[in-house]
């Protein structure tokens, strides 16, 4: 017979068991209802070794955070090929992937939590907006973005947050079908600053230029058109 003798983890691999530990708790109810004493427990260790690795539960939330951050701002990579709106649709689509997948923890995220107004808290906030912005400029291969181009993509990343925070109390709408529709609220706020600007309406042009018939933004134009006729 032979005894099973538990391992002891390293002083990084136990930090990243309990940000794992946590962030699997906070996927399922808000951090402000996450104890210390349940994460210990979900990780199978007392509590005094928690705060061991982590001061309190403010820098195992900001630990958490910045892993969530990371996989979130990931979410916005997409290879470089093929029509733009079918891009976006996929990127929409692995957005509302975390969404679902980490509800309460992304409602904390942006609503707030334990460490709302904290300096760390706002940029992980930051930092996954700028990597939003800074992936679809690349999609649109532009280097330097005029002033409403900028306007453009900063607003539709908010309009997505605030779309996906709205859709989870209560999830009303099928999800499926907003991720459609912010595509196409990407490329109506596009196609109304074109209205505008010189350099926009290249842009645009450039946009629809590829797009198949049973594309995204076809489709939108298909929509428009109904509502006009």
């Amino acid at each position: 017979m032979t005894t099973g003798v538990r391992r002891r983890m390293g002083v990084e691999e136990r930090r990243q068991q309990l940000i794992g530990v946590a962030l699997e708790l906070f996927s399922r109810r808000s951090p402000d209802e996450v104890s210390i004493d349940e994460i210990a427990s979900a990780a199978g260790i007392s509590r005094p070794l928690v705060y061991h690795y982590f001061p309190g539960k403010l820098s195992l939330y900001e630990a958490a955070l910045k892993r969530a951050s990371d996989d979130l701002a990931s979410r916005f990579v997409e290879p470089q090929d093929g029509p733009l709106g079918a891009r976006l649709l996929r990127v929409m689509r692995r957005y509302f992937d975390f969404v679902d997948e980490h509800g309460p923890g992304f409602s904390a995220l942006m609503r707030g939590g334990p460490a709302v107004g904290s300096s760390t808290t706002n940029a992980l906030i930051d930092s996954v907006r700028q990597a939003a912005y800074v992936q679809i400029l690349s999609h649109l291969r532009v280097e330097d973005p005029p002033a409403r181009l900028e306007l453009v993509i900063r607003s539709w990343i908010s309009l997505a947050e605030s779309t996906a925070l709205i859709w989870l109390d209560g999830r009303r709408i099928p999800r499926a079908e907003l991720e459609v529709q912010l595509v196409h609220d990407f490329a109506a706020l596009a196609a109304i600053s074109a209205a505008y600007d010189e350099e926009m309406t290249a842009l645009l042009r450039r946009m629809l230029r590829d797009e198949p018939a049973d594309g995204p933004f076809s489709d939108l134009v298909a929509r428009l058109i109904v509502l006009a006729s």
